[in-house]
C-alpha cells in the first residue's frame, strides 16, 4: 500500500513535538551548572528555538482547513490545541530567556539539591518557631480572654439561622440573644439562650447585641404595623428589608470562609447584584433607544432617506472575542453544591460599568472541575447562554475602557438550603495602550484575581505561593495560578455592518446578532417612520416593541425565536431575504406565532438562575409549544394538543410606552 499523506496541519504537529523535546533538553541544559559560568550558548539556542517557534505559528495561523488533502475530524479543535501548545512553548522560553540574561546571578551554589536541602532546613526551622510564636500568643490570648470580664455579661444577637451539625452544636435561629461563656481561638464560641441550652456556634453568626438597637428595631416595626393596619394593601418599608438582605449575604460568605467551604479570595459577586437589582444593568435596558439630551429626539437612532434602513453608526470601540478556557479555577469544599459556572463580561472603567452585564456559561468534566470550558461555535439547537462568541460595543472615551470578566458561581448549602452568588475572581483586560492604540488582535492569557474587581493584590487561593527560587519551580507555580484564556478579534465585513445598526453601548452573543439587527430596524420604523410628529409620545399598539426586551433576559425564550427564524429563513429565495419589507413583515409573523404565547403562558415557570428543575420545566413547555405551533395545516394537529393556558390579559402586553423604557 501506498504510504498516506501527511496534511500540513499533521506535519506543524511533528514540528510543535521537536519543538517541546528542544526546549525540555535545552531547559534541563541550563539547570546544570558546568563550572565555567558560561551561559552565551544556551542563550543563543534559546533566540533560535523563539524564531522557529514564531515561524511555526505564523505557519499555523495561515493554514485552512482546504490545505488539507483529505477530510480532517475536529479542524478547529485541533488547530486551536496546537495553538495553545506554541504558546506555552513560547512563554516557557520567555521565561527561559529572562533566567538566561546577564542581570541575573550566575552562580548560584555548587550543587541545586544543596541549596533545596538548606532552604527546606530554612523553611522547618521557620516554621517551628512561628509555630512556637503562635502557641504563646494563643496562651496569652486564653489568659487574658480568662480574665476578661464581659465573657458570660455581654449578650449577642444572631444574625443568621445556624443547624448543628455535630454533639455539641447548638441550633440557633435568626434573632435570638445569646450569652457567650467563653470564646474559643477557633471560632467557635461556647454560648447560651434564654432557655438555658448551652453549645457552640461560629463567632461569624453573632453580633453585640444593645438595648439601643432594640428600641430602634421595636419603633421600626411598630410603625411597619400601625402603617400596615392604617393601609391593608401596603408593604412594610422595604429599605430594612434590603439591607438585611445585603447583610445576610455578606455575613454567609464570611461564614463559608470561615468554616473553610470557600477559598479565601471568593467574595459575594458584584456584578450578579447589579445584573439582578433592577434593570440599569440588563440587555433589555440597553436595547433600547436613547434620547438626546433634549429629550425631543434621539441620540443613537436614525434611519437613512435613501435606502430606509438604519442608519450605521462608528463607535470608539466594536469588537469580537472568543472565550476559550478558564483553568486551575477553585472549589468550593464539602458542603456547598455548585448549581452554575459561568463568567459575567461588561465593559469596565475601573471604576463603574459602562454596559450592560452579558453572561456565558461554562461546562466542566467531573474529572477536571478545575477547568472551565466554553463553546467556541454555535450550532444547530446549542443554547446561547453557552456561546464563548460575544460582542462588545462602547462608545465611552475613556483611556482606561476595558472589559472586565467576573468569574463566578451559584450554590446552594447542603445543610441550610441557602442559595447564593460567589465571585471566583476576576480578570480585566484594557482596550487601549497608553498611547491611545488599541490592544492588538490576539489571543490572551489574563491572570485571575481574588475579591472584588475594587480590591488590588489579593489572591483567589492564598495557599498557592507567588513564586519561586528557580526558573523551573517558578514555571510550575504559575501553572497552579488560576486563568482565563481569550481572544480579541476584529469582526468581518458582514458583522461590521450589523454591529454598526445596534446601539452604541451593547453587550451580547453573536450568534443573536440578526434578531438584534431585525428589532432594531422594526424600532427605527415605529419612532421616526409611523409617528405623527417627533413630538408625539402616545402609547404605540406594537405587542412586538412592548414585550421583545424581555426575551432579552430570558435566553431560552430567544433561543426559541432564533430557531424559528432560522428555520422560516431556510424557506426563503434569495431574493426575498433582499427584500427588507417581506423580512420584517415575516420576522414579526415568526414572532407573534412562537415566542409571544410563550411569554404569558401559565403553564410557564419564571426563570430562576441555576435551577435545573425549573430551567428542564420551561425546556419542555417551549419545546411543546413550539412543536405545536410549527404545524401549520389545521388538519394536521392531534387531538390531544389542547391551547396553552394563559396568564391574566395586561394592556403592557400590546402597548409600547416610549417615555418609560428610552434610554
Amino acid at each position: 500500500m501506498p504510504p498516506k499523506r501527511k496534511g500540513p496541519l499533521q506535519t506543524l504537529q511533528r514540528e510543535t513535538d521537536e519543538l517541546n523535546k528542544q526546549l525540555e533538553s535545552l531547559m534541563k541544559e541550563a539547570g546544570q551548572p558546568d563550572g565555567s559560568g558560561r551561559r552565551e550558548p544556551f542563550q543563543s539556542r534559546c533566540l533560535q528555538l523563539q524564531h522557529l517557534v514564531e515561524e511555526t505559528t505564523k505557519k499555523l495561523q495561515n493554514l485552512t482547513k482546504a490545505d488539507e488533502p483529505a477530510p480532517v475530524g475536529n479542524y478547529d479543535q485541533r488547530k486551536e490545541e496546537e495553538m495553545r501548545r506554541l504558546l506555552k512553548i513560547e512563554e516557557q522560553l520567555s521565561a527561559l530567556s529572562l533566567e538566561l540574561s546577564p542581570s541575573q546571578k550566575q552562580n548560584r551554589g555548587s550543587s541545586t539539591e544543596e541549596d533545596e536541602e538548606e532552604e527546606e532546613e530554612e523553611s522547618e526551622e521557620m516554621e517551628s518557631s512561628e509555630e512556637e510564636i503562635e502557641d504563646d500568643e494563643k496562651h496569652v490570648d486564653t489568659k487574658a480572654m480568662e480574665q476578661t470580664p464581659d465573657v458570660g455579661t455581654t449578650t449577642y444577637v444572631v444574625i443568621s439561622d445556624f443547624q448543628g451539625q455535630e454533639e455539641g452544636d447548638l441550633s440557633i435561629q435568626m434573632g435570638d440573644v445569646l450569652t457567650v461563656l467563653s470564646k474559643n481561638e477557633d471560632g467557635w464560641w461556647l454560648t447560651q439562650d434564654s432557655k438555658g441550652n448551652k453549645g457552640l456556634v461560629p463567632k461569624t453568626y453573632l453580633k453585640v447585641h444593645s438595648e439601643e438597637e432594640d428600641d430602634d428595631g421595636d419603633e421600626e416595626v411598630s410603625e411597619n404595623i400601625n402603617e400596615t393596619h392604617d393601609d391593608p394593601t401596603r408593604k412594610p418599608s422595604s429599605n430594612s428589608d434590603s439591607v438585611k438582605r445585603a447583610n445576610t449575604e455578606i455575613d454567609a460568605t464570611d461564614i463559608l470562609s470561615a468554616m473553610g467551604a470557600i477559598p479565601a479570595g471568593f467574595r459575594p459577586s458584584t456584578l450578579s447584584k447589579l445584573l439582578y437589582d433592577g434593570i440599569t444593568h440588563r440587555g433589555s435596558h440597553y436595547i433600547q433607544p436613547e434620547l438626546s439630551q433634549s429629550r425631543l429626539s434621539f441620540k443613537d437612532l436614525f434611519l437613512d432617506p435613501v435606502t430606509g434602513k438604519v442608519r450605521q453608526r462608528t463607535v470608539r470601540t466594536s469588537l469580537t472575542l472568543t472565550l476559550w478556557s478558564c483553568k486551575s479555577i477553585p472549589t468550593p469544599g464539602v458542603g456547598v453544591q455548585v448549581l452554575s459556572r459561568h463568567i459575567h463580561l461588561c465593559a469596565f472603567d475601573g471604576s463603574k460599568v459602562l454596559s450592560n452585564i452579558h453572561t456565558v456559561r461554562a461546562t466542566c468534566s467531573a474529572n477536571n472541575v478545575k477547568t472551565w470550558t466554553f463553546s467556541p461555535r454555535m450550532t444547530g439547537t446549542l443554547p446561547s447562554l453557552l456561546d464563548g462568541n460575544c460582542f462588545l460595543r462602547c462608545n465611552s472615551d475613556t483611556p482606561e475602557l476595558g472589559i472586565l470578566f467576573e468569574l463566578g458561581v451559584t450554590y446552594i448549602r447542603n445543610s441550610t438550603g441557602e442559595r447564593g452568588d460567589l465571585s471566583c475572581g476576576w480578570a480585566f483586560l484594557k482596550l487601549f495602550e497608553a498611547n491611545g492604540a488599541p490592544v492588538p488582535y490576539k489571543t490572551y492569557e489574563l491572570l485571575v484575581h481574588g475579591g472584588t474587581p475594587y480590591e488590588k493584590d489579593v489572591e483567589v487561593d492564598p495557599s498557592i505561593p507567588r513564586g519561586g527560587t528557580g526558573m523551573i519551580q517558578q514555571m510550575m507555580l504559575s501553572r497552579k495560578r488560576p486563568k482565563l484564556f481569550l481572544k480579541l478579534k476584529s469582526p468581518n465585513a458582514q458583522t461590521k455592518s450589523k454591529l454598526s445598526v445596534l446601539p452604541d453601548t451593547l453587550v451580547g452573543s453573536l450568534s443573536n446578532i440578526q434578531l438584534l439587527v431585525l428589532h432594531r430596524q422594526l424600532v427605527a420604523d415605529a419612532l421616526l417612520i409611523d409617528r405623527a410628529t417627533m413630538q408625539n409620545a402616545d402609547l404605540i399598539c406594537s405587542p412586538f416593541l412592548a414585550t421583545f426586551p424581555e426575551i432579552l433576559d430570558q435566553s431560552d425564550l430567544l433561543d426559541a425565536l432564533r430557531n424559528s427564524w432560522l428555520e422560516a429563513e431556510s424557506k426563503m429565495k434569495r431574493s426575498e431575504k433582499r427584500d427588507l419589507p417581506l423580512l420584517k413583515k415575516t420576522f414579526l409573523r415568526v414572532y407573534m406565532d412562537s415566542v409571544y404565547p410563550l411569554l404569558y403562558n401559565a403553564e410557564l415557570p419564571p426563570p430562576r438562575w441555576g435551577d435545573e428543575a425549573v430551567e428542564n420545566q420551561r425546556g419542555r413547555t417551549i419545546f411543546t409549544s413550539l412543536q405545536n405551533t410549527s404545524t401549520t395545516d389545521p388538519s394536521h394537529i392531534h387531538t390531544s394538543h389542547r391551547p396553552p393556558c394563559q396568564q391574566a390579559f395586561d394592556i403592557s402586553q400590546l402597548n409600547y410606552d416610549l417615555l418609560s423604557v428610552a434610554r
